[in-house]
Formats: C-alpha cells, sequence, structure tokens
C-alpha cells in the first residue's frame, strides 16, 4: 500500500525572534486547507516580514500542531529547532555631556575632511560615543590607556564583539588621539588583536541554483542572481543605478565601491532574460533595485528574504548576502580562472585578500588521494578477488 505522507504538503518549523519574543515559524507553500486549520488554532497571527505563520515557542504548540494536521501535512524541522536562542535587550541610551558631544562632533567633521568614507564616519562615531558614555564624567584630557582597557572589558566582551570589530575600535581610538592629543592615550601602546583566519562560507553551484530556484518572488530571485552572478557586495548591490548596466557589453560599471574604487564586472548572458523581466515588470527608475518611492532597497529586507528562501531550500549553513559573492569567487577560481583576474573582478586592493579562497576552492583537493583510498587500492591489486577489502563488507 502506498504511503499517504509522501504525498502531503511538507510545513517547515523555524525557531526565530519576532516581536521581541522567541516564535515557532511554519514555512510552506500556500495550501488553504492547511492555512485553515492553522486559523481555529489559537495564538497563530501571519507576519508579513517574515512570509509564514507564527506563535510563540513552546513544546506543546508544537505537539498540539502536529496533532491537529497530522493527515493534512508532513513536517521538517529546521536545525535552529534545538538550538537556543537569546533575545538581545535594547541598548541603555547614551548619555553624554554637552562639552563632549561637541568634541564629538568636531571629530566626526575630522574624519570627514580626512575624506573617511560616510560608512566609516558612521562606524568610529558610534564607538567613540560608546566609549565617552562608558567613561561618565571622567575629563577627556585624563583619559588613558586603562581607560580603553576596560571598556573593551566591561562593554566589548560581554556584547561578545567580534576581532574586526575591536580592531575598528582600536584604529577609532587611534585616530581620537590623532585628533585630540591632549587626552593621556599612548597611541603607541594601542594595540590591535591579531585578525581571525576563519574560512569563508561557500555555497555548491547546486545550492545556489536550488536557492534562486526556492526564492519564487521575481524582484527576490533577480537580487540574488544578480549578487551572485557578478560578486557584488550588498552596499555594491544597493546602490547600482541601471544606467551603469551595459546589456549590448554585457558588463555592470561599479562606481565607487570600497576604497573609492570602480571597476567593471561580467554581466551574466543566462541572467539577462531575468533581469529583463523583472525591470519590466518593477520599472525601477533609478537603482537596479528600488523601495518604496523610488527609494534605494533596505539591506535588512534582502538578508529577511535570503533567510527564509535558504529554509525552502533546505540550506542550513548560515548564509548571508556576501555569502553569495564568497561562492562566486570560490566558484571562478574552481572553474580555472586566474586568481589575478578574480582579485579584478571582486575590486581587492590587495591580492592577499582573494588568496583566501584558495584555501575553499575544492579543484584542487580533490585531486588529493587520502592515505586510505591508496592503502586499499594497493592491496586490491594484489588481493583482487578478496571481498574483505571493501570498507563496507562485513569483518
Amino acid at each position: 500500500m502506498k504511503n499517504l505522507t509522501t504525498t502531503l504538503p511538507t510545513i517547515l518549523l523555524k525557531k526565530v525572534v519576532h516581536r521581541k519574543n522567541v516564535q515557532l515559524l511554519l514555512l510552506f507553500a500556500y495550501d488553504q486547507q492547511i492555512i485553515n486549520i492553522i486559523k481555529k488554532l489559537e495564538g497563530y497571527q501571519w507576519s508579513q516580514s517574515l512570509r509564514g505563520w507564527y506563535i510563540l515557542f513552546s513544546p506543546e504548540n508544537i505537539t498540539t500542531l502536529k496533532e491537529a494536521l497530522k493527515n493534512t501535512a508532513k513536517f521538517n524541522a529546521d536545525p535552529s529547532i534545538y538550538q537556543s536562542i537569546k533575545i538581545s535587550l535594547p541598548r541603555e541610551k547614551r548619555v553624554i555631556s554637552d562639552q563632549n558631544k561637541d568634541i564629538i562632533r568636531q571629530y566626526v567633521k575630522y574624519l570627514k575632511g580626512k575624506r573617511y568614507s560616510e560608512s566609516t564616519v558612521k562606524t568610529y562615531f558610534t564607538f567613540v560615543a560608546d566609549f565617552f558614555h562608558y567613561i561618565k564624567d571622567t575629563p577627556i584630557i585624563d583619559l588613558c590607556n586603562r581607560d580603553v582597557e576596560k571598556f573593551i572589558e566591561d562593554v566589548f566582551i560581554p556584547r561578545k564583539y567580534s576581532i574586526s570589530t575591536h580592531r575598528q575600535l582600536i584604529s577609532a581610538l587611534k585616530l581620537f588621539k590623532a585628533f585630540y592629543p591632549e587626552c593621556k592615550i599612548e597611541e603607541l601602546k594601542l594595540t590591535r588583536p591579531s585578525k581571525s583566519k576563519l574560512l569563508p562560507t561557500v555555497l555548491s553551484k547546486e545550492q545556489i541554483i536550488d536557492l534562486l530556484r526556492c526564492t519564487k518572488n521575481l524582484k527576490h530571485r533577480a537580487i540574488l542572481a544578480m549578487i551572485y552572478s557578478a560578486g557584488l557586495r550588498i552596499s555594491e548591490l544597493l546602490n547600482l543605478e541601471l544606467k551603469h548596466i551595459d546589456i549590448d557589453r554585457r558588463q555592470i560599471i561599479i562606481k565607487n565601491s570600497k576604497g573609492r574604487r570602480d571597476r567593471n564586472v561580467i554581466l551574466a548572458e543566462s541572467f539577462i532574460p531575468l533581469m529583463i523581466n523583472y525591470i519590466t515588470s518593477y520599472n525601477p527608475t533609478i537603482y537596479f533595485v528600488e523601495g518604496q518611492t523610488n527609494e534605494k532597497y533596505s539591506a535588512e529586507s534582502i538578508r529577511a528574504f535570503l533567510k527564509r528562501s535558504c529554509g525552502i531550500a533546505k540550506i542550513y549553513k548560515r548564509v548571508t548576502p556576501h555569502t553569495l559573492r564568497h561562492s562566486y569567487a570560490t566558484h571562478l577560481l574552481e572553474n580555472g580562472i586566474d586568481l589575478r583576474y578574480i582579485q579584478e573582478l571582486l575590486g581587492h586592493a590587495k591580492p592577499e585578500t582573494t588568496m583566501i579562497y584558495t584555501h575553499v576552492s575544492k579543484k584542487d583537493l580533490l585531486k588529493i588521494e587520502s592515505p586510505l583510498d591508496i592503502a586499499l587500492k594497493s592491496l586490491s591489486e594484489t588481493n583482487k578477488n578478496n571481498e574483505n577489502l571493501r570498507l563496507s563488507g562485513n569483518y
């Protein structure tokens, strides 16, 4: 007899933080019968941003749901179901004296005069403002290296900031010392922690295709395909203007990207029909992707629908928009493209930055045989009829 569960629609269960609570999120393809049953259950609400039904997370709610839908749907559990989630509390409001506020304003003006990017200025402003809030009434002129160390110990470590964020803090304070030399902070003794040598997360080519296929919304699919096919940073995608896309030459001009550099990247031939379909349907006027009233699209929206698509595609890695850029670079390398060209396409200032992809590319690694394979091959040549040489056999 045929198992009926194989024909039932699937509901993916996830644990998410939404509206300041840990929620049980249900993701499934549109099914009116399932929706009617969920509506009869107490406590469920529809979320437009999550594109799914949700309720407060509890084992009891999972049991009740499965009982109500036992003959209507089958269930898949996302790994997040088994993980604990902490709800981050809102930051306390900064309390900074008017005098120190004026110093911060002058510091920001100093950074802009040094022609730092808007993003860098905003980041350094945040660090210095948090530092001033921490030191409270300590006169700026009396600040010393121990104050910086205590700020890191009492604020940075409890908030679990990354090593790269820690390094940015030190850079911000070194520049503050240059701007305000009267303080007692010794710049040379401000040391940055060593960089983390973490390998980037990379999706396989098959996972990329699955991800795009599971992204049903035309606009969302066009965004993800553009990021991957051109290896764009999310800021480059958001700032990309239609006039910088040259379909005839199959090129995209990335203007004023990281490090104030322009570069040309390839417009994938297979992406052009999808792009034309998207542009014809949504009629963006200035930017490739636009929000309401022709404004720039938000990075948060892209992260949100990318997360949903990964859930539907059953991709359980931690995937961000930058993961698509990492995957683009790794796949180019695996296809035999020279590292120098990849550096140019990615817009890296230093070849050392691009070299990290040599550690995640599997092209050359697959040529290396494990000692176990070599040992079994060697023995099988001399004992061709001995089935016990196969690891799958019974010993």
